[in-house]
């Protein structure tokens, strides 16, 4: 793997973190309204339902590279078929608002049972799978290790960072409940998501 290549995708992914998308939200919603802790368990489901998608993806694709090199390219156009879909989408996305309500601390659940719902969210979600397969194979490199490796090795620095941001949202969250009910927040937020995602999906057919 090239060192660009593992910065690029770390940077995409960073990215990709911030902009809203359903995980992040819960994960926003559940902290402003139960707390951090809260939030943050919830994140750590959330990333783990993460890897099973990536070792259905690494495993999925490498096998279409070895068996059928046209076959990969119609995977590829549909995986940039797919972020073009997404980027659209977010063009229609309007504002949410949200309330500060008081922390309900005497409704805070178990780390199981927090893990266990973010983890279904995930593991439970098709889009996530389908955004996978189309986002990892752009920063995999010829040569060297094999095709399944680098994609969950690339999967890995997704969960650890995609942890780390989620879990800051938690702990931030109350710091920034101002911010988050501006509508300029959403509409430069929303045009940055389709922005990124047409990129990805440019860089995928390129």
């Amino acid at each position: 793997m090239e060192f660009l290549s593992i910065l690029s995708f770390l940077g995409a992914s960073i990215l990709l973190s911030f902009m809203p998308g359903p995980d992040n939200i819960y994960v926003l919603s559940e902290s402003l309204s139960r707390g951090s802790k809260t939030g943050i368990f919830i994140s750590i489901g959330l990333v783990s339902g993460v890897l099973i998608h990536t070792l259905l993806a690494a495993t999925g694709i490498s096998l279409l590279i070895y068996k059928s090199e046209m076959a990969f390219d119609i995977i590829k156009y549909i995986g940039a078929s797919y972020l073009f879909y997404l980027a659209y989408q977010a063009t229609h996305e309007k504002p949410i608002h949200f309330e500060n309500s008081a922390l309900q601390k005497a409704d805070i659940k178990s780390f199981g049972q927090l893990f266990s719902k973010g983890f279904l969210m995930n593991v439970t979600n098709p889009k996530v799978s389908l955004f996978f397969i189309a986002f990892l194979p752009q920063f995999i490199t010829q040569g060297g290790i094999n095709y399944t490796l680098q994609m969950i090795i690339l999967g890995f620095i997704f969960i650890v960072q995609a942890l780390i941001i989620f879990s800051g949202i938690a702990m931030l969250a109350g710091r920034f409940s101002m911010q988050l009910n501006k509508a300029s927040f959403w509409f430069y937020t929303k045009w940055a998501k389709v922005v990124i995602l047409s990129v990805l999906g440019i860089s995928l057919l390129l």
